[in-house]
């Protein structure tokens, strides 16, 4: 099996390769581009028996139309995600579509903290001061997490991953969920109204599908606590961003931190430094004090990208050799 994988970068690189030097996969071919997967550059899979994309592509119907005229039949998300593949045209076009169901539930969960725990105690803004012999603390006071109440919304690996570290916090744990997690039998499950409403930390651990898409709008922040911290290392389109932004500017949040947001698909692992963005959506957000915002990174840690490349070769192989391993999205 050939296999191409777009938008690389080195790390993704260096844990491919060295997943790839097990003996089980010799009969495995990788090749890398570092451009993304989008209906222009999808003809670069020509000769490709599979292609490995990530959230940050366009796997829409033309996309597919061309990987499938290409020969491809196989499409490999490096990720859990996979809201931005048309598996409709997938399937009219006889493309498998294989994910990594979970990886390192802890990675982003200790992210999801770390953005609640810089936004609050506003760490970012202190380590710049200091640099410029600033050791003032003006505009730096935040609250304690002890005792409070933690909302978590999702409560799947990475959702009671964050039910756990809060509980180890110290706060009271309240959960909103479909299917209630059996493994946290210190939250207590409440209806979403209820959550915002009671919630100190709300984070946000949930899928993006048409009922969650926009589920933090105008309503549902008016229904928070005045000074809530909010989190979102999930997907951006959970959050309609015009109305948290209405929210930020009529002080509604103590805090904010995202690792997503919407509008992100065209910057996300791109260093635009350089470069005049098209859209204001970053500006806007980090021109407020309270609000913290990094680039998709909660997945970013040594032990999830060994489990990303291990279980998407496992898939490659599993799909060489006819058999399903319940990584298939239908």
């Amino acid at each position: 099996m050939k296999i191409l994988f777009f938008g690389t970068k080195s790390y993704d690189r260096q844990f491919f390769d060295e997943t790839w030097k097990e003996k089980e996969y010799e009969e495995i071919q990788l090749d890398y581009v570092d451009t993304l997967l989008i209906p222009d550059t999808a003809r670069l899979a020509q000769g490709y028996d599979a292609v490995c994309a990530f959230v940050n592509m366009d796997l829409s119907a033309p996309t597919i139309e061309t990987l499938a005229d290409c020969g491809v039949r196989l499409i490999l998300m490096r990720c859990a995600g996979f809201n931005n593949v048309d598996l409709e045209k997938a399937e009219e076009k006889g493309i498998t579509v294989m994910r990594v169901p979970g990886y390192s539930p802890e990675a982003v969960a200790e992210h999801a903290m770390a953005l609640a725990l810089t936004a609050n105690r506003h760490t970012h803004k202190a380590y710049v001061r200091v640099r410029e012999n600033d050791f003032s603390l003006s505009g730096l006071m935040g609250v304690t997490l002890y005792q409070k109440t933690a909302g978590i919304v999702g409560t799947g690996k990475i959702g009671a991953a964050m039910a756990r570290i809060c509980r180890g916090f110290g706060m009271k744990v309240l959960a909103y969920d479909v299917y209630k997690n059996p493994s946290l039998d210190f939250a207590e499950y409440v209806d979403l109204d209820t959550l915002l409403a009671q919630s100190d930390l709300i984070s946000l651990h949930c899928p993006l599908t048409e009922e969650t898409h926009h589920m933090i709008n105008i309503e549902t922040i008016e229904k928070m606590k005045d000074g809530v911290i909010l989190v979102n290392t999930s997907r951006g389109g959970l959050i309609k961003t015009d109305d948290l932004i209405k929210g930020i500017r009529e002080n509604k949040f103590f805090a904010v931190g995202l690792d997503v947001y919407e509008e992100e698909n065209g910057s996300v692992y791109e260093d635009l430094s350089d470069a005049i963005l098209a859209h204001s959506t970053v500006a806007r957000l980090l021109s407020f004090p309270n609000v913290m915002v990094t680039s998709h990174q909660g997945f970013f840690a040594r032990e999830a990208l060994q489990a990303i490349s291990k279980t998407t070769m496992e898939n490659a192989l599993s799909f060489m050799q006819g058999k399903k391993n319940g990584n298939e999205v239908e």
